[in-house]
């Protein structure tokens, strides 16, 4: 595999960190390649067996890609601490052992979710492009789009937005992108904030409640002790760890979120459904 190259913690997969919920402008474009979009740039992957090679500049790889997905953290031991907590746990880590959580641009994470109430992941997928090739700007020489700064959102209309085809999302991201552009939402702020601050600095925003905030304070924000709770995660958590608390994960507590939500998805039969 060519290109540019860093050791990594492994165990490192694609598929599952690509394909989890967690980002939706990735894509696998033929068995075991990924591409997609993030801070501006196109990247170009692939893995066979554990190594992944990042098709890219080194210099690309070393300044954006390596914090991205989040390479220098040993993510073994963190799921060896998760696993010895519960027999249910240590399941879901090892049915994905290379799910690492993403270092995700906070604007963009915090629009993601927003999008992502009431959906499915192929639709979410589908509204996002649509405003990175509306309203994005041009990545040279890659037909990709990047994501659209809030400046250009906030100067749209509910009109504008149609196309997009985002429903009653479509306001809230209008009011999102005003408010950040505004500073009555400061994102540097919730950065440097503890979570519960955070949390409330990102309610301001008409149409965010407790789970968009916690998804975009865990994913774009790197708030590694956030759980998002929603409906299938609170069946999740119900029927896996019963009377058990996400704050128990402490600061593992996004990385158990996702083993379990990725495994959960995966085993609808724990639910009674049908796969």
């Amino acid at each position: 595999m060519a290109g540019g190259r860093l050791p990594c913690a492994v165990p490192f997969d694609l598929a599952q960190t690509l394909d989890c919920g967690q980002a939706f402008r990735w894509r696998e474009v033929s068995p075991g390649r990924w591409e997609g979009a993030a801070f501006g740039k196109v990247l170009a992957l692939e893995q066979q067996g554990e190594q992944v090679g990042f098709l890219c500049a080194q210099e690309d790889l070393e300044a954006t890609w390596q914090a991205y997905f989040d390479l220098e953290v040993d993510y073994g031991s963190k799921r060896a601490a998760l696993s010895q907590m519960s027999p249910a746990l240590k399941e879901a880590a090892d049915f994905a052992p290379g799910i690492r959580i993403l270092r995700q641009e906070p604007w963009e994470a915090l629009c993601s979710f927003i999008i992502s109430q009431n959906n499915h992941i192929p639709r979410i997928k589908g509204i996002i492009e649509r405003l990175c090739v509306q309203l994005g700007e041009p990545i040279p020489g890659t037909g990709w789009a990047a994501f659209p700064a809030p400046e250009r959102l906030a100067a749209c209309t509910l009109e504008d937005l149609a196309p997009l085809r985002a429903g009653f999302r479509a306001k809230y991201l209008l009011d999102a992108a005003r408010k950040v552009v505004s500073g009555e939402v400061d994102l540097e702020k919730v950065a440097a904030s503890p979570v519960e601050e955070g949390r409330q600095e990102l309610q301001k925003i008409f149409g965010v409640g407790p789970k968009v905030a916690e998804c975009a304070l865990l994913y774009g924000f790197h708030k590694t002790q956030c759980f998002p709770l929603d409906v299938w995660m609170k069946r999740a958590m119900a029927t896996l760890l019963p009377g058990r608390s996400p704050q128990e994960f402490g600061e593992n507590a996004g990385l158990a979120q996702q083993y379990l939500f990725h495994y959960s998805r995966l085993h609808p039969e724990l639910f009674g459904e049908k796969g």
